[in-house]
């Protein structure tokens, strides 16, 4: 399975993306703000621990207990400089450390119905989980006019 997250909004609190699941949109996601490399060099920008999003890439995810969460949640892999990057309901960047939280609406640093659409997209990850490999390919979206 092929998980594709185009992030598309950026403000300076937040980045909000759209989800694929081999190609097909499945919803939207929320992160912390993205940190961009510096202009004109090949120095990425500083990570800043709970405030910045994971860089762009493409990462293995499994499912595994989170003991933070309590419960079984998916898991970036391999992540640079970050740990413990999982897939889970949440509506606003006070509810990630660099996680991804799935929401069906947005608003501005904001995505609603995060549950319905973190339940949907977790049954389909798990379902894979037992036949196939998953990756996440992080990719910053191109817009007509760039």
């Amino acid at each position: 399975m092929k998980l594709e997250l185009f992030r598309e909004f950026f403000t300076e609190k937040s980045t909000v993306g759209k989800l694929s699941v081999d190609g097909q949109f499945e919803c939207l996601i929320l992160e912390d703000r993205c940190r961009e490399d510096v202009p004109g060099t090949w120095t990425p920008a500083l990570k800043i621990k709970g405030q910045t999003a994971i860089p762009y890439g493409i990462y293995p995810v499994v499912i595994s207990f989170s003991q933070r969460f309590g419960r079984v949640l998916p898991l970036l892999m391999n992540v640079p400089d970050f740990t413990g990057i999982r897939i889970h309901p949440g509506n606003a960047p006070k509810d990630t450390e660099g996680c991804l939280l799935p929401g069906i609406t947005r608003d501005t640093d904001f995505v609603g119905n995060s549950l319905a659409a973190f339940g949907q997209l977790y049954r389909k990850i798990h379902a894979a989980m037992e036949r196939e490999k998953i990756t996440i390919e992080i990719l910053r979206a191109v817009l007509k006019g760039e």
